[in-house]
């Protein structure tokens, strides 16, 4: 008898499409899930408080937070207003970062990218900078949209790896080549993090959560994109996966 496979949540960003608001998640995102974790994707609307959190954690094997076209609202994390004209999400905060909090105190494996990883810093107390290009001696780690796609997914930056750091040991490496698709970054790390990686201006790339009975891992760039090809973006989904998997085997060993 084949096992059945994890099953990974992805929270969805609502979008409005043709007039009516839409719960979307990148075809990326969910093909790495399929094909380089080897595990279930399952999108998880962005309703709010019309979620029982507890109950859709108790059937995860991992939680999987994505990139997205909006940044999280600064009041989640006491940061100065948005300005006018910023995109924000507000069904998307208010169902990611509750399930981001549930699933750690769970011990499901987390793994958060790009506006994900801002939002796992913020659901543990962390900030962000709103406007990473206007700090002096950062780099614009917006994408160039002149540039043909598959130039805008490609290595932008080197990053540092933490020395003997989780993101080192799946990278073989202390560096690696990373895209970058974003405006804002990482201000204040959260309590009880540990910052696994970093780019050449400061700007940290990568963090893990230091008590976490899983997985726990979030980065600033996309490794979706290219994650079949990319050996680094590959471990990534892999490490991601065998954690699903050892959960899911956890849950069945309860379940008897």
């Amino acid at each position: 008898m084949t096992a059945s496979r994890p099953v990974v949540g992805i929270p969805a960003s609502v979008m409005t499409m043709r007039h009516f608001p839409m719960h979307i998640v990148g075809h990326s995102n969910a093909a790495a899930v399929a094909r380089v974790a080897q595990c279930h994707p399952m999108v998880i609307p962005a309703l709010g408080g019309d979620l029982d959190v507890a109950d859709i954690v108790g059937h995860l094997d991992g939680l999987l937070l994505t990139g997205g076209a909006s940044n999280i609202e600064p009041h989640h994390y006491e940061g100065p207003p948005a300005r006018d004209g910023d995109l924000h999400d507000p069904h998307r905060d208010s169902s990611s970062l509750p399930l981001i909090r549930a699933a750690l105190d769970a011990g499901v494996p987390v793994f958060a990218i790009c506006r994900g990883f801002q939002e796992f810093n913020v659901a543990l107390g962390g900030t962000l900078h709103q406007f990473l290009h206007e700090i002096p001696g950062r780099i614009d780690h917006r994408r160039d949209r002149t540039k043909p796609m598959e130039a805008q997914m490609g290595h932008c930056h080197d990053i540092s790896l933490r020395p003997d750091g989780l993101l080192q040991s799946l990278a073989g490496s202390d560096t690696a080549g990373v895209n970058s698709l974003h405006g804002q970054g990482i201000d204040r790390p959260a309590p009880g993090t540990t910052v696994e990686a970093t780019a050449p201006d400061t700007t940290i790339e990568a963090l893990s959560v230091n008590a976490a009975r899983a997985f726990a891992v979030g980065v600033q760039w996309h490794p979706e994109f290219r994650a079949e090809e990319d050996p680094f973006y590959r471990a990534l989904f892999e490490a991601f996966g065998d954690a699903a998997r050892a959960r899911t085997e956890q849950r069945r060993g309860v379940a008897r």
